[in-house]
């Protein structure tokens, strides 16, 4: 995610060139202070809502732990479902967090430090065998935790609808026809998502 891959990105597609132009410098910086179990804690909890309201439980959450920045695996696990499912949780995403907290105990959730050695698909092989977490989950965790450079959510509905209207389409791409047109991006498809984000902001 550097200035290059805007200048390849401009070659590889015109039509996305525009919208580049359009929306100005790529402003996505990752968490890398994050650990893979916080943002997995925080993916599952925005899975299907809005920013502001999957932030507000998110804040209900923490508030549980006042005396910590983040709850840690043992914390999630020892406090009563009817607890988290007061913050707003339902009860799926309750279930979700506890087996995080739980796979990271046993060492299905890496470490930073291991993590960040695994190829993609190493990563999405191993963390979708959490419940509640889905390919789309470690993609934004790929994305946003990781700054993994070559990344295309197909199932992502906000990527969907600016892919629709970028490329002036009555209606929403299918995830296998977007994955298609995508490989025109690689190996900068983070870059291209990134926009097709923005063009929903314009």
């Amino acid at each position: 995610m550097t200035p290059e891959s805007i200048v390849e990105l401009n070659k590889l597609d015109k039509t996305l060139g525009k919208l580049i132009k359009k929306v100005g410098p790529m402003k996505l910086k990752p968490q890398v202070k994050q650990s893979p179990y916080q943002a997995l804690v925080e993916a599952v909890i925005y899975q299907q809502l809005t920013g502001k309201a999957a932030a507000t439980i998110l804040g209900r959450v923490k508030a549980l732990f006042p005396k910590k920045k983040f709850p840690k695996p043992i914390d999630l696990l020892e406090t009563p479902d009817d607890a988290l499912r007061t913050a707003g949780l339902s009860r799926a995403k309750t279930a979700a967090l506890k087996d995080i907290a739980s796979k990271t105990l046993n060492g299905t959730v890496p470490t930073t430090r291991l993590i960040s050695k695994m190829n993609d698909e190493e990563i999405i092989e191993k963390l979708t065998s959490i419940r509640g977490v889905g390919r789309w989950t470690v993609e934004m965790l790929l994305i946003f935790k990781l700054g993994r450079p070559d990344v295309l959510p197909a199932t992502d509905y906000g990527i969907r609808k600016g892919f629709a209207l970028t490329y002036g389409k009555k209606q929403l791409p299918q995830p296998k026809e977007l994955l298609e047109f995508g490989l025109r991006w690689k190996p900068h498809r983070t870059t291209a998502c990134w926009y097709l984000w923005r063009s929903l902001d314009l």
